[in-house]
């Protein structure tokens, strides 16, 4: 597994590529996050990552969260909607690590605020969890050349 700088530094280009795809809103992350649920089945919520050095994640109490603390496994997938000319993803699998660390959490916090433009968190935003997306798996889809990739499918694993 990999932290998002890592891979960055292996595959420079595809971190352009996606980080592109999930901040192609302006300065919001969205993508769609994947966990397992207990029986197996999987789950499938909405999220704002926020990328600074590495890929991270406040996550509400509840079933996405229990989903990642039982097993730590998710999919993360963002796209390029709405698409007019292309129809360009990128999908990230692995594990999650969660993180206690204060001034970490105070920064990104400060980052994900000022993303959105709000001036503070809202009630409960303190009771999220923050997790760090570790990956072994990315897959970036392009429908046009970019970021010195070529259109296709370009995939990444961690060896």
């Amino acid at each position: 597994m990999l932290r998002w700088s890592e891979f960055a530094e292996v595959r420079p280009d595809m971190a352009a590529g996606g980080a592109g795809l999930l901040y192609e809103h302006g300065g919001l992350g969205l993508g769609f996050l994947a966990t397992v649920r207990p029986d197996g089945g999987p789950r499938v919520h909405p999220i704002c990552p926020v990328l600074a050095v590495n890929l991270y994640g406040f996550i509400l109490p509840g079933p996405k969260l229990a989903d990642l603390r039982r097993d730590g496994q998710y999919a993360l997938h963002s796209e390029t909607f709405p698409p007019p000319n292309h129809d360009d993803g990128l999908y990230i699998t692995g594990v999650v690590d969660e993180l206690e660390d204060a001034p970490l959490r105070s920064a990104l916090t400060e980052q994900f605020l000022a993303e959105r433009s709000l001036d503070a968190p809202w009630p409960g935003f303190e009771d999220q969890a923050l997790v760090e997306f570790k990956m072994d798996l990315v897959l970036l889809t392009l429908t046009q050349p970019r970021h010195g990739l070529p259109a296709g499918h370009t995939t990444w694993r961690a060896s």
